[in-house]
């Protein structure tokens, strides 16, 4: 007997009897969906890796990584608290500086000490080298920050230490030896020099694509469904959000600048020309913030229109959905201060109309903040929905991951009954999670009538699929009737 892969055994051309075993792969039967609410954030900070994604999960992974937050409307810090904050839980976070940030540095006995990222949170890493009281020939070089957390090295020789510390991959500074090494003496210095720099301008936000890309291009394959440039109201970057989002199947959330008038964000959306289901633009009635570091902070409601939409499944919109942490806005005011100032209905139709979302308060539900439209800058009424972008991406990712398993495979009824089935199984999979509303909502083609001999001669095989979301209420009519004559008459309601 003998056990073969599948594929490994030709059983037309068996000449000996005997028991052959062939191990099957298990058949996949549906597609397991995409991230649908990752956020990618590009902004500043006081420290970290510059044009590197990194993970975060939660404000202490952000801590960690950036540093302490700071009170600019760009810190990436504060973008994470506040989507946090409505619920969103998974960000890939990419720092841009202007180039003119530098590394804190420190000296003890000759060894220099260089902070391993720019910026100013490095002015507050304290180094202590200690000598053992039993041992005498061991020391110990802490590295300590109140935020960035310690890290601990033992040795006998500088040469040790140093060597210890590259070794470690979340060291905090790196040591450089003279060519004569000193040896080892207690002492302590606090690193100084680090500095952010300037902030930068917009085009160290959109970045560079190629082999290293920078600013939001660092964001390409990171699986992020939301994405913005936090702080950044430059509506030249407008267009190159939209492409970028259209290409990584990403939602961008951009703004205008703070202060801005209807009359003037509708042109300046005109002139940008922006008219895709890529972008959602938030009018530049910018937001107050409680922050727990900085105080009271006015920030672009950026973050907490993809926070909000982070923690929603994807066919859901933000329209209307309450918003935690606003302390008022340019318009309204601070809410502590009394004023109230609100929307009439024409100046959210001039918005609406120009495809231009908002944050404000009261929203239909009541006296909340919420996003007043749930709109992207699409002028198509088919498609300038967030929930269109949202659902349309999902299932593009979704697909676009798992059915390259079958580039390949022999051009068979069994190949188009294979996708047909994986396919099937996972809108059948979205509709009982409620993504879809019903197994009537949608259909694959994928056989003879659209795989005609004279295309899978060339090797192409096509799988047509068809999915009718679920709509969702924005104009919501209640009929009245109402008098002494009305009569009423009552009855099962149809379904």
């Amino acid at each position: 007997m003998t056990i073969y892969q599948s594929g490994q055994l030709n059983t037309n051309s068996l000449t000996v009897p005997d028991l052959y075993v062939q191990v099957q792969r298990p058949q996949t039967l549906a597609l397991n969906g995409v991230p649908s609410g990752r956020i990618g954030v590009v902004g500043t900070a006081a420290w970290g890796p510059v044009g590197m994604p990194v993970i975060v999960g939660a404000m202490g992974d952000c801590l960690s990584a950036f540093g302490p937050k700071q009170a600019l409307a760009t810190d990436i810090g504060t973008a994470v608290n506040i989507a946090l904050v409505q619920g969103a839980a998974d960000f890939r976070c990419v720092r841009v500086t202007d180039g003119t940030d530098a590394a804190a540095t420190g000296t003890l006995d000759g060894v220099s000490l260089t902070a391993i990222h720019t910026g100013s949170a490095g002015n507050a890493i304290v180094a202590t080298v200690t000598q053992d009281m039993i041992i005498t020939t061991s020391y110990t070089l802490t590295i300590t920050h109140a935020v960035l957390g310690s890290r601990t090295y033992r040795g006998a020789t500088w040469s040790a230490l140093a060597a210890a510390m590259a070794a470690d991959g979340t060291a905090l500074v790196r040591a450089a030896l003279p060519s004569t090494v000193p040896a080892l003496a207690a002492g302590t210095v606090t690193l100084a020099g680090g500095a952010d720099g300037g902030v930068p301008g917009t085009a160290a936000f959109t970045g560079t694509d190629g082999v290293a890309r920078t600013g939001m291009y660092a964001l390409r394959g990171q699986g992020c469904a939301l994405g913005l440039l936090h702080g950044v109201s430059d509506s030249t970057s407008w267009t190159t959000q939209a492409a970028f989002g259209l290409g990584e199947g990403m939602y961008m959330i951009a703004c205008g600048p703070a202060g801005d008038t209807i009359a003037s964000a509708a042109a300046q959306k005109a002139a940008a020309g922006v008219d895709s289901y890529a972008v959602k633009l938030l009018f530049g009635d910018w937001l107050w913030w409680d922050d727990d570091t900085n105080g009271d902070m006015l920030v672009s409601p950026q973050a907490f229109a993809a926070g909000i939409l982070g923690g929603l499944s994807p066919e859901q919109s933000s329209l209307n959905k309450e918003l935690s942490g606003v302390i008022g806005s340019q318009k309204a005011g601070l809410v502590s201060s009394g004023q109230a100032a609100t929307y009439s209905t024409a100046e959210l139709s001039a918005l609406f109309g120009a495809g231009i979302d908002v944050i404000c308060n009261p929203a239909p539900g009541g006296s909340y903040w919420a996003v007043r439209g749930g709109i992207n800058t699409s002028s198509d009424a088919d498609t300038d929905d967030d929930s269109y972008t949202r659902l349309t991406n999902y299932i593009a990712e979704t697909v676009n991951a798992g059915m390259g398993a079958f580039v390949g495979a022999v051009i068979s009824p069994t190949l188009f009954g294979d996708i047909r089935a994986v396919l099937l199984g996972t809108l059948s999979n979205m509709v009982g999670s409620g993504i879809l509303g019903a197994t009537t909502d949608y259909a694959v083609v994928c056989d003879t009538t659209n795989n005609p001999q004279s295309a899978t001669a060339l090797g192409y095989v096509r799988a047509d699929v068809q999915v009718r979301y679920q709509g969702i209420n924005r104009f919501f009519v209640v009929n009245l009737q109402g008098g002494a004559s009305v009569t009423v008459s009552t009855g099962t309601p149809a379904a």
